[in-house]
């Protein structure tokens, strides 16, 4: 049996049996396709609060547990080790949260959803977008709830207003450029669980392996080789920069992604967004074309 032409997705019937194509979207319709997909994820939180809870409970958990149960034990000269840690726990957190894009693009392959999606005249990237943008909205509030946690627990903002505003923003901007890492991984595997089991294999040494929790130099050479140039390193020295928690005491390792963080995390940035943008948005529209 044929599909009338009216209902035939490359085009619109107009009443004569004939069919109109469907205009080009504009940039204010890829905004506002963004937007809807983006208020049907922040939904989605509302409806199941359970992804938000466990979400907000793994950064306080790691506060709690490095202030107190290893605080005694790591030596930092010039500081304290609560405040040394808190850039590391921020680090992890964030880039751990945007996991939450792969394994959430995965689960909507599995349910069917992007079927319904084709069959709008929507842009190919929006749903991209609306998932990356909750993902975003998840890892700011994780933040502040850390933030508030890390004050409760003797962490100080030691830079001004502006410095602490553009960690906060470094952080971020990382991490929402890896969730499109993580959505682009989400699309190439079959199940929510397979991405969920290769993203911490990729994840943990990025994390661990770096300057988040020891200075690098108390690691062995190969070890120490790795953090210095590992871009969660450069992440967590930027952050513990603009909020004054370098240790007084401390060497910055001479190299250039560490002498110079802050450039360093945005021209990781960029190149992940050049990078992973195009394919992500390319992958979807191959998946959904089928």
């Amino acid at each position: 049996m044929s599909v009338p032409e009216a209902l035939r997705p490359n085009g619109t019937g107009n009443g004569n049996g004939t069919t109109e194509p469907i205009p080009r979207p504009t940039l204010a319709n890829w905004f506002n396709d963004g937007w809807i997909t983006t208020k049907r994820n922040l939904i989605k939180i509302k409806r199941v609060p359970d992804i938000l809870v466990f979400t907000l409970i793994q950064p306080i958990m790691f506060v709690l547990l490095f202030s107190y149960v290893y605080a005694g034990s790591i030596d930092i000269p010039g500081s304290s080790y609560k405040e040394f840690i808190m850039a590391g726990i921020f680090a992890q957190t964030v880039v751990f949260g945007s996991t939450y894009s792969g394994s959430a693009m995965a689960q909507d392959l599995k349910s069917g959803i992007i079927d319904r999606f084709r069959t709008l005249p929507m842009s190919p990237s929006a749903v991209l977008i609306g998932r990356t943008n909750g993902d975003l909205l998840i890892n700011g509030i994780s933040m502040v709830v850390m933030m508030s946690t890390g004050l409760v627990v003797g962490w100080r903002i030691r830079s001004s207003p502006l410095e602490a505003i553009g960690a906060v923003a470094l952080l971020l901007l990382f991490s929402y450029a890896f969730s499109w890492v993580m959505a682009f991984l989400g699309m190439l595997v079959s199940s929510p669980e397979i991405i969920n089991n290769a993203s911490f294999l990729v994840l943990f040494p990025l994390t661990f392996i770096s300057n988040a929790f020891v200075p690098s130099d108390n690691l062995p050479t190969p070890l120490r080789i790795f953090a210095e140039l590992n871009p969660v390193s450069a992440l967590v020295q930027a952050a513990r920069k603009l909020f004054g928690n370098v240790p007084a005491q401390s060497r910055i390792p001479d190299v250039w992604t560490l002498q110079n963080p802050e450039l360093t995390v945005l021209i990781g940035v960029a190149a992940l967004l050049l990078v992973f943008v195009p394919l992500a948005i390319r992958k979807f529209s191959k998946i959904s074309s089928r």
